[in-house]
């Protein structure tokens, strides 16, 4: 299948997947700007009742940079950049969010935990793509069976809400029935990764705990250094948090005073995303990270960040012709 407009021509083929809190615009537009798609949770845009809409200048902020960057810069346009949105009876805020976007027509929606079929067509209203995140083979079809126009299969080792699956079984689920746009999330902490994303049968790789240590995240600064001085091992996988299972770095919940080896487990009726508060507040110096850490040794700009992962990225194609002596990858190399 070919790609869609809005996923060709990126610099390295990659999604900044969209972080809870922590994507805000200066991340999104130094990703963007850097040659790969910059995302963010509409829910990390929030203001007090009364206020001016958050996510509305956000979107116009995002819109009218990259606009002016594409202009001075013909050449080396940015890569587009996506929104996602919480579908889940929690989020209040959907509805909402969803006709800001429309309005905006923000070219690449992602939608997690819950796909239903109104969002995709507002999406399709203004000519925009969605991609749905997955943890297994049944939500991918129930997501494409609603209209959504491809998948991120969230792995085993994925930051965040991760799936437990290998990422070799989970491709190679979806790869007997779809051929759409397919992105990798798990553990992508170098251009490596990305390349054998697409070698398993994915078109790119989900990549956000390594951009958790970049100057433009909204991270706190221990935060930054926790990802910086850490690694797969110092990760643990719990649904206590918030209720559906995921990743978190073992030093901070040891800071918080429970030992991440004998963590509870949570009830999955707890989940809640609509921007209220009782356990994101309890739990906010709680960190997710996933198992691609330990590619990440120091904090950076974004910019250095995709640099690296470029380089990788194309050393890895070398390395691959090398190995095996196929003309063809050393060409898509160059």
């Amino acid at each position: 299948m070919t790609m869609p407009a809005q996923l060709q021509n990126l610099r390295i083929p990659l999604i900044g997947s969209p972080l809870f809190i922590i994507s805000n615009p200066d991340l999104v537009l130094a990703q963007c700007k850097s040659g790969i798609v910059g995302s963010f949770p509409a829910l990390n845009a929030r203001e007090a009742a009364g206020e001016e809409i958050e996510l509305d200048k956000w979107l116009t902020r995002i819109t009218e940079e990259l606009d002016a960057h594409n202009q001075a810069n013909p050449d080396q346009p940015a890569a587009p950049y996506a929104v996602n949105q919480i579908v889940h009876k929690s989020n209040a805020r959907l509805e909402r969010d969803v006709e800001i976007c429309v309005k905006h027509k923000v070219p690449v929606w992602i939608t997690s935990l819950g796909a239903q079929e109104w969002v995709y067509e507002a999406a399709h209203s203004v000519g925009a793509i969605v991609l749905h995140d997955i943890i297994n083979d049944m939500f991918a079809r129930k997501a494409i069976a609603k209209g959504a126009d491809g998948l991120i299969a969230v792995a085993a080792g994925a930051g965040g809400h991760a799936g437990a699956l290998s990422p070799l079984a989970l491709v190679q689920e979806i790869r007997e029935w779809f051929d759409g746009p397919l992105f990798l999330s798990g553990a992508i902490g170098k251009g490596d990764s990305i390349l054998a994303a697409q070698a398993m049968g994915a078109d790119g790789g989900y990549a956000g705990s390594i951009f958790i240590a970049t100057e433009e995240a909204n991270a706190q600064p221990d935060y930054k250094q926790m990802i910086a001085d850490h690694g797969a091992s110092d990760i643990v996988y719990s649904n206590l948090f918030t209720g559906v299972w995921g990743n978190y770095l073992k030093p901070s919940i040891a800071a918080a005073g429970m030992d991440p080896e004998a963590l509870e487990r949570s009830d999955p009726s707890a989940m809640n995303f609509g921007g209220g508060a009782s356990k994101a507040k309890k739990w906010k110096d709680i960190w997710g990270s996933g198992q691609g850490i330990g590619a990440v040794k120091d904090i950076r700009p974004t910019a250095q960040v995709v640099d690296q992962l470029a380089a990788e990225y194309h050393a890895a194609q070398q390395r691959l012709a090398a190995t095996i002596g196929w003309p063809g990858v050393a060409k898509a190399a160059e």
